[in-house]
């Protein structure tokens, strides 16, 4: 009976020894900095998820990708993974991404709209103008003062894409590359998308891609308001800008953001052979 007692410590201390040592060799997986920049703006603190290329060297020059919907727990990691395949496999520069989290995206992402029952679904809207005052004057120039930049992206579905369209429409020059996914084009009964021609009329015709894609299976209105948005701006006939178009087959409102992101990043990045 003794010697089982024995045996039954002896084991029990090896095991607790072993696995002592294994929490020992435990350290965290850091791909990037979470950041808290308070705008007086919007009168709040807001937190940036920032992903770093694997090399970042501080000395150098990076594109810079702002992603709308940006909290951990909504598109940050699967997109900055997607990046990080990018720069490995296809001949995308290694890119920083500033992911920036949301605190009321139906807020931030709308413009105002008199429609009583959207102001009833989304009782906080219609403040899409303060939104893009943050990027313009207190975001990027943070950015910019933390990090070498080059080319500016801006990557946005839904009423992301809503707030990536009026940006481009509006203040096209704050960013390069818009990537328009799904756009909520919906709101305030198209009024952004019916006032497009006049506000294209305006814009200089500067270097910009513009890539928008739609998935088959979502809303005929989404699909509809998508390809019209597309044709829009081919009809501006902007000299600098490629503008491109991508409908997702197998795709719905749900899925169609990672897919549809490779699809456009294809466009610009073609693959590459392994040096």
């Amino acid at each position: 009976m003794l010697n089982k007692l024995l045996l039954i410590v002896t084991i029990l201390f090896t095991f607790q020894s072993v696995a002592f040592a294994q929490t020992e060799n435990v350290k965290p997986l850091t791909i990037g900095e979470i950041r808290t920049i308070k705008s007086k703006i919007l009168n709040e603190e807001r937190m940036l998820n920032i992903y770093l290329p694997q090399n970042f060297d501080k000395t150098k020059s990076y594109p810079i990708i702002y992603l709308l919907d940006g909290s951990m727990n909504e598109d940050f990691i699967h997109v900055t993974g997607l990046i990080q395949f990018f720069n490995q496999m296809y001949s995308m520069p290694e890119t920083i991404v500033v992911g920036i989290a949301n605190v009321d995206r139906k807020r931030d992402f709308t413009f105002h709209t008199d429609l009583k029952d959207l102001q009833k679904d989304y009782p906080t809207t219609g403040h899409s103008d303060k939104f893009i005052s943050f990027l313009e004057k207190e975001l990027k120039p943070y950015i910019e003062s933390q990090f070498k930049t080059t080319d500016k992206y801006l990557f946005g579905q839904s009423l992301g894409g809503l707030l990536a369209t009026e940006i481009l429409l509006k203040k096209p020059e704050m960013f390069n590359n818009y990537f328009i996914i799904s756009p909520s084009l919906w709101w305030d009964d198209e009024s952004l998308l019916k006032q497009a021609p006049q506000l294209l009329s305006k814009i200089q015709d500067t270097k910009k891609f513009i890539y928008v894609s739609v998935g088959k299976g979502e809303h005929p209105v989404m699909v509809k308001d998508a390809e019209d948005l597309y044709d829009v701006l081919k009809k501006s006939n902007k000299k600098n800008w490629t503008v491109e178009y991508k409908m997702m087959e197998t795709d719905n409102h749900a899925t169609i953001l990672h897919r549809s992101l490779y699809e456009g990043l294809v466009k610009l990045f073609p693959y590459q052979e392994p040096k």
